[in-house]
């Protein structure tokens, strides 16, 4: 059977890989790995200084709870398998083990605004990460981008991601929000303040004045904060009892019952907006909604996952006939014993 690697990261994006696997696991053997680097990177992860990244950290271990718990095989940097297929959850970092490999790039959800970094990483030509993920998509080491909606196939190429590697597949966790409408959550018409980890990714955020806009929007109603997986729950705890004392504070749990049973959404940068507009909620972001509604990404019921893995099928084929030819040409040719997979020949 053929081997297929998925790079995992966030737990919203390791849930993605997990559910796009189960498409595929039948026909072919699939094995997780968390996200990883190499080179110099690697040292500064081993140290620990990129734990607050989904290298390391809060992201790295509620992954690894994921894939255990979930019986999932797991081949940390993909080192113990000669895989046929990756996918991956990112590509600000491309592991040089992948870059000879048919490589698919997921859309996770919404991308960082491009701020003064995005540019000057653009154009000084500094590595991606430095920008977040305001630079999603812009490696070209993939051979297929599945992406959220149209809306965003037409935002990545006007960043400039060539169209014919984009897929409009829909997204796996923000395709099928009218699921979330069926839940237990106790409480019913507040307004929902989805916090951000800024902070702990070194981005500056004044907590102070973002809780005293959520008091302002409320003006009255009942406060939820919803708090991010990778933010400081202490601290987080600490200020909103100072600033907005007599809200509701939930951590590790999942915000999309949270989001269905609101009246109003408050967030930053955070994805979670998709599914609030796709419900209908009313949306407080420091994106423009107009702008949000273009990219929304596609309601199709939950079928994204599928898509994506046929996607995977497809270029699959697609290059076990390019092997084929390959051979075929050159059958006393020792150096095309082996599969050989070349970005861009597909």
């Amino acid at each position: 059977m053929k081997k297929i690697l998925f790079i995992c990261g966030s737990l919203n994006q390791t849930i993605m890989m997990h559910k796009i696997s189960q498409h595929l696991e039948k026909e072919y053997e699939c094995y997780f790995s968390q996200f990883y680097t190499d080179g110099f990177l690697e040292l500064l992860r081993k140290a620990g200084f990129l734990n607050f990244s989904i290298l390391g950290g809060e992201f790295f271990r509620q992954t690894t709870d994921y894939l255990v718990k979930n019986y999932l095989l797991i081949d940390y940097q993909g080192k113990y398998n000669d895989y046929d297929l990756i996918y991956t959850c990112s590509d600000l970092i491309v592991p040089k083990n992948i870059q000879n490999k048919p490589v698919i790039l997921v859309q996770e959800g919404m991308t960082d605004p491009e701020n003064f970094m995005y540019y000057f990483v653009r154009i000084l030509g500094l590595p991606r990460f430095f920008a977040s993920t305001s630079t999603n998509g812009l490696s070209d080491m993939y051979n297929r981008f599945c992406v959220a909606s149209e809306g965003y196939e037409n935002f990545f190429v006007s960043k400039g991601v060539k169209r014919e590697k984009i897929a409009v597949t829909g997204i796996p966790n923000f395709d099928d929000a009218e699921k979330y409408l069926q839940n237990n959550f106790p409480y019913k018409d507040y307004v929902l303040v989805a916090t951000s980890d800024s902070r702990e990714t070194f981005k500056y955020e004044n907590r102070k004045k973002f809780i005293r806009k959520a008091l302002k929007i409320a003006d009255g109603k009942q406060i939820i904060f919803k708090l991010h997986p990778n933010e400081n729950v202490t601290r987080a705890k600490a200020e909103i009892n100072k600033y907005a004392p007599g809200s509701l504070i939930y951590f590790n749990c999942d915000i999309n019952p949270m989001i269905a049973n609101c009246s109003i959404l408050f967030t930053r940068f955070s994805s979670v907006v998709y599914i609030g507009m796709a419900l209908g909620k009313k949306i407080y972001s420091d994106f423009d909604t107009n702008k949000l509604m273009q990219l929304l990404p596609i309601q199709n019921g939950g079928i994204s996952s599928k898509k994506i893995a046929e996607e995977g099928k497809q270029l699959l084929e697609n290059c076990e006939i390019v092997k084929l030819r390959k051979t075929e040409s050159f059958p006393n040719s020792k150096s095309y014993s082996k599969p050989i997979f070349i970005k861009g020949i597909i």
